[in-house]
This record gives structure tokens, sequence and C-alpha cells, in this order.
């Protein structure tokens, strides 16, 4: 069996070491980067047992598939492509690790959870989709406001304050987040926030100094949690085979 990551530009990413570290090196696993779509589907459909998909092709690679998983057909974006003997069949691991995540964390918190999803893009729906799936209480927040059921970044300390999960997609620090004062961050109640961007985080080291001071049962799990989380689930659909989380995370 054969692997490999889509998208551009893909050259810092951190899937072959999480894949090769997963499986002892057992599956070998190449980034095909081009900024070429088509160039790049046709070279999984001609050497790939299955792919990883990121941007800027996650739209164009659901396009293509030939069956869709249920959350796939929710979020309309996958970030995973199998062959299989019917097809192409799509998954989206970003909704299955934030999945994972949250299941963690309604085991800890033990009770209803009220969820903040901050950024409505691809990572954004899959996380949306997780919570709703999860029966979470749902708040959603964007920049650009389409309708009633999304939410402005103007109000985002309020809904912060609120929230017992924060989920953090837009890929820079809003100003808003300086805003945020001690009542925010709900002293004496868990709190936990997760964020997609692992290379340019948007809550940085003194924010979270700062959190876990005003409030030690807050935690922030940044965005090496996130591609942690949907590479073992989407490793696990790649091979059938479960991971080796523990060598991952020393990848990390």
């Amino acid at each position: 069996m054969k692997f490999g990551l889509i998208g551009h530009p893909i050259a810092h990413s951190l899937s072959p070491a999480l894949f090769r570290a997963g499986f002892d090196g057992k599956y070998p696993y190449e980034l095909i980067e081009t900024p070429d779509f088509e160039q790049a589907y046709a070279r999984f459909l001609n050497g790939y047992d299955a792919i990883n998909v990121t941007a800027p092709f996650k739209e164009l690679a659901f396009a293509k598939a030939d069956i869709l998983s249920e959350e796939c057909r929710n979020i309309k974006a996958t970030n995973l492509l199998v062959k299989t003997p019917d097809g192409i069949k799509a998954y989206n691991s970003d909704y299955l690790g934030v999945r994972m995540w949250l299941e963690e964390v309604q085991a800890e918190a033990a009770e209803d959870l009220k969820v903040l999803v901050v950024g409505m893009g691809g990572a954004g729906k899959a996380a949306a989709e997780a919570a709703r799936s999860l029966g979470m209480n749902l708040t959603l927040m964007n920049r650009t406001v389409h309708d009633e059921s999304i939410r402005p970044l103007d109000e985002f300390c309020s809904h912060f304050r609120k929230a017992d999960v924060i989920i953090y997609n837009i890929p820079a620090a809003i100003p808003e987040i300086n805003n945020l004062t001690d009542n925010d961050f709900t002293p004496g109640k868990a709190k936990f926030i997760l964020e997609a961007n692992y290379r340019n985080p948007s809550f940085d080291t003194s924010f979270i100094l700062k959190m876990t001071e005003i409030n030690p049962l807050a935690r922030y799990s940044g965005g090496k949690t996130w591609l942690l989380y949907q590479a073992v689930t989407g490793y696990e659909i790649f091979t059938g085979e479960r991971p080796d989380l523990q060598k991952m995370s020393a990848v990390l």
C-alpha cells in the first residue's frame, strides 16, 4: 500500500513524519506537491491507495468522490480520499479528529457543554459538525455573517465567557482576543480551547499563562493536537490499523 498528501504548498507538512512514526515506516507516504489539482489527482489515481488532501484542494477533491461519508455530505469538503472496490470514497478526518477530542473533553467535564466555533472555513465547518453530532450546545462565529445563525466577531468576548469549549479556526489572531477580561476566563469553571493553526498560533504563550493563572481549570490544546487527532483517525481509515499515538506524539 502507498499513501500521500496533495496540496500546495506542503513542503513544511508534518504528515510524512507522523505517518512513519505511527506505523514504524511500514508503509510509504509521500508529498504530492503541485499547484495543479488535476495533476495531483491523476498522480493519486495512478500510484496511491489513499491520500490526504489539504488547502487549497479540499472542495475540489470533494467533487471527485464517488462515495461520501456522512460527515462529508454535511460539511461539503474532504481531506481524505480512499480507493475502494466501488470507487473513490471521501472522509473528513478534521471532523473525526475534533470529535475524538470533544469526546475526551466531554468525558472529563461530565456535563453538557456549550461550544463556540470561531471561523467557518473548512476546518470550522468540520468542528461544528463534530460538536453537533455529539448533541452539544453550539454557537457559530465568523468574520462574514450570512444569516442569523452566525454571530459576528465583535461578540467574541461575551460568547467566549459563556462557552465551555472554544474551537478557534481563524488563521490569524483577531483583536478581540486582547480584549478578554479576567471574568471572561470564568475562574473556577473548566474551560477548553482547541486551535487549528499549529504554525502561527493566535493564542501565544503569554495568553495561555495569563489564562491558566486566572483559571487553573482552563486548558489550551494547540494546532498540533488537532493535527495529531485527525492523523490518528485518518491513518486508521487508510490502513485498517490503529497507528501508535505515543510515537506520533513524540514527533510533534
